[in-house]
């Protein structure tokens, strides 16, 4: 089992530049039964990483706070 923030890398390498991926496929790649339970942490690890400036994280395909955002978001890399 792959951890969140590999997972994470690794979607976004197979995405390609530009591309942004999905919260809910790294949950299911991480933990395919009750991948829901492993959102707020996917969650977690994105707002970390985008603090770190690894990702961004996308609301309507803009950039968002990590500190403030809520609804449907994706991530992609800088």
């Amino acid at each position: 089992m792959p951890s969140i923030e590999d997972a994470i890398f690794a979607q976004l390498a197979d995405a390609g530049p530009g591309k942004s991926i999905d919260p809910m496929n790294v949950a299911k790649a991480v933990q395919p039964e009750g991948w829901q339970r492993l959102l707020p942490r996917v969650r977690a690890e994105a707002v970390m990483l985008a603090k770190q400036e690894k990702l961004i994280i996308l609301r309507h395909n803009k950039p968002a706070d990590p500190d403030d955002f809520r609804g449907v978001w994706r991530m992609r890399l800088p």
